[in-house]
């Protein structure tokens, strides 16, 4: 029987390529997306079931959990990796910028890992993996409203982890310098790379051997795992 996973921010970058790496293992994926279907519409080709939801909307989180139960009665994974990502300025000049960035790291997880709790615990290695950020521990100064909302996911994987056991394992995944963006210049790469002990751009593979990791030991609940090259030791 297929096992069921649903990832949130499916559409792109690191969402993307583990929901292919899943579907390749024989997963059926419920590929979350928000406004942009370029990369879940391939995924879909591939049989993963596409869920539009507006994540700055609590009702929309609702809304899908209500279709995920009436698609299946079991979930075997969560993978909260939806994103946005503002800086001090655009939080300070837009209060719906710092509800967003709130709402989608911090209250729409949370939704979910409630709203779907009865699906987890149908199956018989649940897990939820959190994806949240280096800058958890040691928040950058730019971006004080991300940094702190997903603080907030951080501390809920732990709270989560305790309320869940033994049914459901709840852990975290910290990424550093895995891809960079298109908008990145040589400079800042350059600067990043610099304070990367590892001195190397880490790519989408280590954070899915990390899911799979999470995924295959039974016996981890409540950890928050860096993926970042040894960068959180130099920030």
């Amino acid at each position: 029987m297929a096992k069921n996973v649903l990832i949130t921010g499916a559409g792109r970058r690191f969402g993307y390529e583990l929901a292919n790496h899943l579907i390749d293992e024989g997963y059926q994926v419920f590929a979350h997306y928000n406004s942009s279907k370029n990369g879940v519409e391939a995924l879909e080709q591939r049989g993963a079931i596409p869920l539009q939801a507006d994540f700055n909307e609590p009702s929309a989180v609702q809304s899908l959990i209500e279709q995920i139960k009436k698609k299946t009665d079991t979930l075997d994974m969560l993978v909260n990796n939806a994103s946005c990502f503002f800086d001090n300025e655009t939080v300070d000049s837009d209060t719906d910028a710092l509800a967003a960035v709130y709402n989608v790291h911090a209250v729409a997880p949370y939704l979910l890992i409630t709203g779907l709790q009865s699906l987890l615990e149908h199956s018989d290695n649940p897990l939820v993996v959190n994806i949240t950020d280096i800058y958890t521990d040691s928040p950058s100064p730019s971006y004080i409203a991300y940094c702190g909302a997903k603080a907030a996911l951080a501390n809920m994987t732990q709270g989560f982890a305790k309320t869940l056991a033994p049914k459901i394992r709840v852990n975290a995944i910290q990424p550093g310098p895995i891809l960079f963006l298109p908008d990145h210049d040589d400079a800042h790469r350059q600067k990043v790379m610099s304070e990367t002990p590892l001195n190397v751009e880490g790519g989408l593979q280590p954070m899915i051997e990390t899911v799979k990791f999470l995924r295959d030991n039974p016996f981890l609940t409540g950890e928050s795992i860096k993926v970042d090259g040894g960068r959180s030791l130099n920030i």
